[in-house]
This record gives structure tokens, C-alpha cells and sequence, in this order.
């Protein structure tokens, strides 16, 4: 019976811990700030109690006495990454950042390298307050009551990703970061922007790819608007309806929400054609949109580094981006033709200038990699950025709704003139591999 009653409490303990949203917690050691979870150098990941430290080897707590909760601090030499179990949804993340005896300087991701915060400096004895909004999914279809309908057809390598696995997960990086506490609690309020695509939008979890999906949010102010990525790799159209990614936004968007809607690598390389359901689909897509009272914005597929001999970009996705076009004027939708900013920001580069966008490196530059990567499709950290800035010139050119909800981290960008690479600051994460990701 006693036996009974302890299984019963651990049940109850922990499906009440699979409900909780909101989180407290003291970074540094265990003197704790009052009504805060302490955390310190040694607090492991723990699917018990469900929060920790992904790998603490390298981890330093450092307590400089005074404020209990910003006068300690949890730092490293490499990156570190902090888990939390949550439900699904959109959250709010609020950090102290910084060092009461020293400065600090810490670049902030969230689940597949998913830019954040991003060179955070701090001076002597300064602690500064971030706030960050993240959206959380996990691949269950739910019905408006909670009730499971469906999941999502994950791919084999999907599995090994940190934005199915039912966690929320937060990288600290750079020079020296130092995080002194954590807090989360959910947003109910943010307007969600949904992308949706291939290989060159998805949150690419493995250096040195990236694509601009896992950029966008930084340029967008936090509590008002967060991003939430369902592109993946390899996929067309169709294979996103077929694999249920699709109905799972349907399931999950609200009025006054966005449908980002960026195909055509993959459609083109599949052997379809514009005529082949890509058209008809995207119409589909807009429509049932549309019916959810959420705003769907079309996005044409980015050019491939391929230049003629005059270094000039040339069209090697057929007429989907045409198609694309006319499907916007045609539905009267908002278009962001990054197919023609990527033609401009390229040629600015040029045939040489231009790889240092694209993942091309020398053999031995990452673990397992033999032989060179020379990849004119699928972009590197850098290239990425740019093509995010693309993206937002386009909301804030076009006077789009989202405007307002630019951020400051957003400095007017002209594809004709480049951000440098040597302004790029961008530490690298400990995920690495040189596999090519599917789709080209």
C-alpha cells in the first residue's frame, strides 16, 4: 500500500511538472535568490526533475558575494547549453547577463542555433536584463481542445535535433559568458510567424550550414513577435503536406498570424514543373490561410551561386519563381522576392567574394571532413545573415504590416553593398558536421 501511494505521488509529481510554464532560476551557486530554482556548475540535466546543464564538463560557478541573484553567475570556456521541459508554445525568456566584478561578453542562441542575442558586452560590475521569445514545438498534431489528432512525419536525422525533442534549449556562447539567471514564462500574446521551406529556411542544427530562417529572429522585437521555424530540409510542396508539417501550423495558427511560404528548390529538382501541383498548391495553402484569418506572405527561393561569364547570376530554378510572382499578384498577397535580392546581393559579391557566403571549405576545416566542401546551394552562418537582412528590407521597403515589429538590431541594408565578413561576428556552436543537409 505505502509502495502504491509513493508510485501515486511520483505520478502526480511529475504530470504536474509536465504542465509547469514557468520557471525561476538563480545561475551560479546555491546561495539562491528566494522563490528561485538554484543552479550551479555541477546541475546536470536531469530528465527527473526535467532542467540542467547539457554537458557540465568546463562549467564555473563564480559567487562575488552581494546580491544573491546577480551577484553570482555561471560562465565557461566553451559553449554551454541550458534544457528546460515545457510544453509547447511560445515563451518569454528573460536573462541577466553580466559579472558585478568583471565584464562579460555572451552571444545568445535557442534550440537549432537559432540567433537570438548576439554580442552581448557588459563593463565591469554591470548586469543587464535581456528578453528573448522563443517558440517550443514537438512533432504532436492537437486539435483547438489539446487532443491528439496526428504527428508529425519526422525524418531519421530530425530525431537527433534540439526543436523536436520536447525541450527548450538555450546555447550561452562567445569570448565570456556569463549568465547570472533565467526566467521563462509563457507569451500567449506574440504574433507567431510561421516559415515554411527547404534546406535554405530551416533551423540547420550543425556548422557550418545556416540558412536565414534561423536568422530572422533577431531583427524582430521580443514579446511582440517570435518565429517559429517548421522548414526542413529536403522538402517540396507536396512532401511537407504528405510528412503532416503543414497540418500541424494548421492546427496551431491564430488570427492575425503568418504563413511564410518559401518552395521551389526541391519542386524544381524533384522533375516537377511549376504545372505539376506546385501552383495549385500554393493557392490551396493561401486559401486555407486565409479562412484562419492568418496573413500569408509568399517568399521566391533564393538564387544558386551559378554565374555566366560576365558575373552575372544565372536563373537555375526554371519559372518558379515566376510562378510565385503571379500566384501573388493573382491571390493579392504580400511577396518577398528574395530571388531577386540574392541575384543583386550575389553579383555584388561576385564569383570569389560570393563563396565566402556559400559553405566552401578547405578539406580538414570541420571533424570528418576529408575532402573540401564546395556547396553553391546551401549557405554558411554569414551567408545566411545577409540573406536575412534581405528579408526584412523587403518587410520594411514594401511598408509590410510586420514593419512595425522590426528591431533595433535591424540597420537599413543595401544587397548592393554587402556587410563585410570581417564585421561578422558569429562564435561558433559545438554541433558540427560536414553531411550536406538533404535537398539541393
Amino acid at each position: 500500500m505505502q509502495n502504491w501511494i509513493k508510485f501515486l505521488m511520483l505520478f502526480l509529481g511529475s504530470f504536474l511538472f509536465a504542465q509547469q510554464t514557468s520557471f525561476k532560476f538563480d545561475f551560479g551557486t546555491d546561495r539562491t535568490e528566494n522563490g528561485f530554482i538554484p543552479i550551479t556548475s555541477t546541475s546536470k540535466f536531469d530528465k527527473k526533475i526535467g532542467y540542467g546543464f547539457m554537458d557540465i564538463s568546463g562549467l564555473k560557478s563564480v559567487d562575488n558575494g552581494g546580491n544573491a541573484l546577480t551577484g553570482d553567475y555561471i560562465t565557461s570556456d566553451k559553449p554551454f547549453y541550458f534544457s528546460v521541459a515545457i510544453p509547447e508554445g511560445n515563451y518569454n525568456i528573460t536573462l541577466n547577463l553580466g559579472d558585478s566584478k568583471g565584464s562579460s561578453e555572451t552571444t545568445v542562441r535557442v534550440e537549432n542555433r537559432r540567433l537570438m542575442l548576439n554580442d552581448i558586452k557588459t563593463k565591469k560590475g554591470e548586469i543587464i536584463e535581456k528578453q528573448i521569445t522563443v517558440h517550443v514545438k514537438d512533432s504532436i498534431i492537437r486539435n483547438q481542445e489539446g487532443t491528439q489528432i496526428g504527428i508529425v512525419k519526422l525524418k531519421p536525422r530530425e530525431r537527433k535535433y534540439l526543436h523536436w525533442d520536447n525541450l527548450l534549449t538555450i546555447e550561452f556562447n562567445d569570448k565570456a559568458p556569463k549568465v547570472c539567471s533565467v526566467i521563462v514564462q509563457p507569451n500567449k500574446m506574440a504574433k507567431t510567424i510561421y516559415l515554411t521551406g527547404d534546406s535554405t529556411v530551416v533551423d540547420a542544427q550543425y556548422e557550418p550550414w545556416a540558412s536565414w530562417g534561423q536568422m530572422l529572429p533577431y531583427f524582430f522585437v521580443p514579446n511582440e513577435v517570435v518565429i517559429a521555424n517548421y522548414a526542413e530540409s529536403g522538402e517540396t510542396l507536396k512532401a511537407f503536406e504528405d510528412r503532416h508539417r503543414i497540418d500541424k501550423i494548421w492546427n496551431k495558427i491564430k488570427p492575425g498570424d503568418y504563413l511564410f511560404i518559401q518552395f521551389g528548390h526541391n519542386d524544381q529538382k524533384a522533375g516537377n514543373s511549376t504545372k505539376s501541383g506546385y501552383r495549385k498548391r500554393l493557392k490551396e495553402w493561401i486559401l486555407k490561410a486565409k479562412e484562419l484569418e492568418a496573413i500569408p506572405v509568399l517568399v521566391t527561393s533564393m538564387n544558386r551561386r551559378v554565374f555566366d561569364e560576365n558575373n552575372k547570376i544565372v536563373n537555375t530554378l526554371d519559372d518558379f519563381p515566376d510562378a510565385m510572382r503571379e500566384i501573388a499578384k493573382q491571390e493579392k498577397v504580400d511577396l518577398i522576392d528574395l530571388n531577386a535580392l540574392s541575384k543583386t546581393l550575389f553579383e555584388a559579391m561576385g564569383p570569389e567574394e560570393a563563396k565566402k557566403a556559400f559553405v566552401h571549405y578547405p578539406a580538414n576545416s570541420y571533424p570528418n571532413q576529408p575532402t573540401a566542401l564546395a556547396d553553391d546551394t546551401h549557405f554558411n552562418t554569414y551567408g545566411a545573415y545577409e540573406l536575412a537582412k534581405c528579408v526584412v528590407k523587403s518587410i520594411e521597403d514594401q511598408n509590410l504590416t510586420l514593419k512595425k515589429y522590426i528591431s533595433k538590431n535591424y540597420k537599413s541594408f543595401n544587397p548592393n553593398k554587402p556587410d563585410k565578413i570581417e564585421d561578422f561576428h558569429w562564435p561558433e556552436s559545438v554541433f558540427m558536421e560536414s553531411l550536406k543537409p538533404d535537398g539541393n
